[in-house]
């Protein structure tokens, strides 16, 4: 089997542009992958071009001889751009071994340790801004059955916060906690926003809330930072989206810098490469709680690591999304009692949809986490799509 080509599709996903990647092969199967990388979508498209030189006339079922060439030839190895594309093509391979031999991928990578999984919603808050809009929101997701909810509440604040915009953030976070109650869990998420002293004093004015984790305190940086926020809050704390390869996770376990490790699988290396990051952490007995904000394949592909992955923890998932995510694929998720069941169709068991993904082309959006306008990442007729 040889891949005869590589074509990227770049969709507007409002928030940010979903980035696809689709391997052809001469034995008429296909692979998908998805590469998004918020805000940096153009820098991808060119770095998967290059991948593009490489790939064609090579055999895709050799993912772990292509991963290894790919990531020593780039000479100046890691980052996100070049992690984002080699993530894509890795996934898209995987789908096309799965398809060959009629299989899913997690029945590859050794089985399922787990039919479903639970979720926890991103996303719900859409528009919010105000306590009493988070609350009624908060209370219509876990009405639709998600038992964790995840947001960021700090406004535009970065490295430091006044007064006033913590104790905003504070009772956004105690509107929610009083109505959804103590049986729901709340993960607080920082965005890398803060300095040391702020993160820790965050930390603490949060923890009567009883959070499960907070998220990205601190700018990814510097792990031995983290691991000072770690040691002395109150709250367990969450991170590793914007880290790269196993290489860089050796460093935030070795440094005790996290307590829920959280790659994602459109960055980190694609399937194979964040499985291994979950192994270096169960040997520290941490749980993997992968990033997974992004579109339909990046979540199809986590879906099959959280099949066959033990330390597998919680599923983060978008509550809705823009109408037309729908016709993109023919993503069929499962949602029921707070759980996400895992497919059995070969591959990532998604197709993309070619033409209706030129329908939405590439739109130019800037990132909202410090401007202010940070929960509005959602058009307003966006919808669920599960």
């Amino acid at each position: 089997m040889k891949i005869t080509d590589m074509r990227t599709f770049v969709v507007d996903g409002f928030r940010t542009n979903f980035v696809f990647v689709k391997l052809y092969t001469d034995e008429g199967i296909e692979g998908v992958g998805e590469a998004t990388l918020e805000y940096k979508e153009q820098a991808v498209v060119g770095a998967l071009e290059d991948l593009r030189r490489y790939l064609v006339g090579r055999d895709p079922r050799e993912i772990e001889a292509h991963y290894s060439a790919i990531y020593r030839d780039a000479y100046w190895r890691g980052g996100a751009v070049l992690m984002s594309a080699l993530s894509g093509v890795e996934m898209a391979m995987w789908d096309i071994c799965g398809k060959a031999l009629g299989v899913p991928v997690y029945r590859l990578m050794g089985g399922k340790v787990r039919e479903s999984v639970e979720v926890y919603a991103n996303g719900w808050f859409a528009g919010a801004n105000q306590p009493e809009v988070f609350a009624e929101k908060a209370q219509e997701a876990v009405e639709r059955g998600f038992s964790g909810l995840k947001w960021d509440p700090f406004g535009s604040a970065y490295m430091t916060i006044g007064r006033a915009e913590l104790k905003h953030a504070l009772r956004c976070i105690e509107a929610v906690r009083t109505a959804v109650g103590d049986g729901i869990d709340l993960y607080i998420e920082g965005h890398g926003r803060f300095n040391v002293p702020t993160a820790l004093t965050i930390a603490r004015e949060i923890a009567c809330f009883k959070p499960t984790w907070f998220e990205e305190p601190i700018p990814p940086d510097n792990a031995d930072a983290l691991a000072e926020v770690r040691r002395q809050s109150p709250v367990a704390i969450a991170g590793g989206e914007r880290i790269y390869t196993r290489f860089g996770f050796r460093e935030l376990l070795e440094k005790r810098a996290v307590d829920y490790v959280q790659p994602d699988v459109s960055h980190a290396g694609g399937i194979s490469e964040t499985r291994k990051i979950a192994a270096m952490a169960e040997a520290y007995h941490l749980p993997f709680a992968p990033h997974n904000p992004s579109g339909p394949v990046a979540n199809a592909a986590t879906l099959q690591l959280a099949a066959c992955t033990p330390n597998f923890h919680i599923l983060e998932i978008m509550a809705t999304d823009v109408p037309w995510r729908g016709e993109l694929t023919d993503e069929r998720l499962l949602f029921s009692g707070g759980l996400m069941h895992i497919p059995d169709a070969p591959g990532l068991g998604i197709e993309l949809d070619e033409d209706a993904a030129l329908r939405f082309p590439y739109a130019a959006h800037d990132l909202r986490h410090y401007n202010g306008e940070l929960t509005a990442i959602r058009p307003p007729q966006s919808k669920p799509y599960f």
